[in-house]
């Protein structure tokens, strides 16, 4: 994978640059270059070393070996204040608007319009108003950023670049907390800065968002590069085989090849919330269904009614334990009965839902045996359990790292630890990859195979259609709450599901 030349002047030039981490060799001698009026990729799987790249280049870490040029000369940025005067600005994940503060207030924090220590404050306003203007941002100056989503503070993060007049953007996965709108919201701000000559730096691993945004994308592995190439010369398949090392279609198992077992888990006539639909569906051992659909039409309600987490309007859930015994589903309970029951949850959002980030990995996996027993009674850790249980899923972390440190593919594995150990057989998952680099993607699709291999079934929602097609045995389809469409998975395509979303097979049109 070769660089390809472009007429555009260069912006950055990053060469040869290594940085190592007490023995850990984050970046083996990467060459990097960056013009102006490029949007420009950095992907590869979690520990590829694409953000300590970027943090070189804003200020956060020095290189040990190599040199960062700058529109042609040679700079030493040894702190994010220096990167940000010599035109860097970065969107890192973690977002650094302050809560207490106004919009207006956090965007000139910094240079505060005013003279003789007074600040201006219709000046202040005046200018962000601008700023927001430029950005396309629909944000008032005087409202308090405590009160926006985190969506609105991650545009606001962007505004705050463009307020500092910075011509390089690096954005460290900007689209996490981003809803469909502010994702297309994003990509016309990109459109914008890309026409204005900036140079942005697109730090992801979403191929779908790679080949939308992008025009370059560098590839990472093992902190080296494997390469530059102009977008136009890729196919999603072809980049996540330089990514992993594989071809896209090996990230799934192969379907099993016997027929689903018994019923696990019975749904009659489920009315999620008030006034939706009813939905019957019969889940089989062995067996992983989807859910597929738009945005919006009850899949969220209906997996958390089945969890415990939403109690329903109506009708029955019947469970089948291991002994055979069927069992209506602990209502009374929440998502505690549902547990005891051999039905758990893992969250869309699994840092605000799910994990205990400040606990380490082996008390946020022995919550799920916890979650299954009475208050008085104590159940104590099993390291044995835990070991084994890591080794599974491939955790390269010691039990006792804080989970907060893990990348989103080990998050994920562990929220899955922590059903394993509890010993669930019906699994609802909610978006299994989202936040996860591609080659966690497999590992995890292994593990949700595996389960079902052993016994148990699977539901997932998923928005990621080529996802659903490569993983589940079958898809159910909502529009409006109600289930349309039953697809079997080997036989799908994202046409197919689309249409079925977007029509169902009485005619009407969404």
């Amino acid at each position: 994978m070769a660089e390809v030349p472009m007429a555009t002047p260069e912006r950055v030039v990053l060469h040869n640059v290594s940085k190592s981490f007490g023995p850990t060799a984050a970046l083996r001698g990467v060459t990097l270059t960056g013009r102006a009026g490029s949007i420009h990729a950095l992907t590869g799987e979690n520990g590829a070393g694409k953000s300590t790249l970027m943090k070189l280049l804003a200020g956060v870490h020095e290189p040990d070996d190599g040199e960062i040029h700058l529109r042609g000369k040679a700079v030493r940025l040894s702190t994010p204040a220096q990167a940000r005067q010599a035109g860097v600005s970065t969107v890192f994940q973690e977002l650094t608007v302050l809560p207490n503060l106004t919009v207006a207030e956090n965007l000139n924090l910094g240079r505060e319009p005013g003279r003789l220590g007074t600040l201006d404050r219709a000046a202040a306003r005046r200018r962000a108003g601008e700023v927001l203007a430029r950005t396309g941002v629909a944000l008032d100056p005087d409202r308090l950023c405590g009160d926006l989503t985190v969506g609105e503070q991650q545009l606001l993060e962007i505004a705050k670049g463009l307020a500092a007049e910075a011509d390089v953007f690096i954005f460290d996965e900007p689209t996490a907390p981003l809803n469909r709108a502010e994702v297309d919201q994003l990509e016309q701000l990109l459109v914008r800065l890309k026409t204005e000559g900036k140079l942005v730096f697109y730090i992801s691993h979403r191929l779908e968002e790679i080949f939308r945004f992008c025009d370059t994308v560098t590839v990472l592995k093992d902190g080296r590069l494997v390469g530059t190439e102009r977008i136009g010369a890729l196919t999603p398949d072809r980049l996540v085989t330089l990514m992993v090392g594989r071809e896209l279609q090996a990230l799934f198992p192969e379907r099993p090849g016997a027929a689903p077992g018994e019923v696990r888990l019975e749904v009659r006539e489920l009315v999620a919330t008030t006034g939706s639909p009813p939905v019957s569906i019969t889940l089989r051992r062995g067996e992983i269904v989807g859910i597929a659909g738009l945005e919006g039409q009850g899949q969220r309600e209906l997996v958390r009614a089945l969890a415990g987490a939403g109690q329903p309007a109506g009708g029955t859930v019947r469970v089948t334990g291991d002994d055979g015994v069927v069992s209506p589903m602990d209502t009374r309970h929440g998502t505690v009965g549902a547990v005891r029951q051999g039905v758990a949850l893992i969250p869309e959002d699994r840092k605000a839902e799910g994990l205990c980030l400040d606990l380490p990995i082996q008390d946020n996996i022995w919550l799920g045996p916890l979650r299954g027993l009475a208050l008085w009674r104590r159940a104590r850790r099993d390291p044995v359990v835990i070991r084994q249980l890591g080794e599974r899923m491939k955790l390269r972390s010691r039990p006792v790292d804080a989970v907060g440190s893990l990348s989103g593919g080990n998050q994920q594995k562990v929220m899955f630890g922590r059903w394993l150990a509890a010993g669930v057989r019906v699994l609802l998952v909610e978006q299994p990859t989202r936040g996860v680099d591609v080659g966690a993607k497999a590992e995890i699709y292994t593990l949700l195979r595996q389960f079902t291999e052993d016994g148990g079934v699977v539901l997932a929602v998923s928005g990621d259609l080529p996802e659903l097609i490569g993983l589940c045995d079958r898809i159910l389809v909502l529009r409006g709450g109600a289930i349309v469409a039953d697809v079997p998975g080997a036989g799908a395509t994202e046409e197919g599901l689309l249409a079925l979303a977007l029509r169902d097979p009485s005619g009407v049109s969404a």
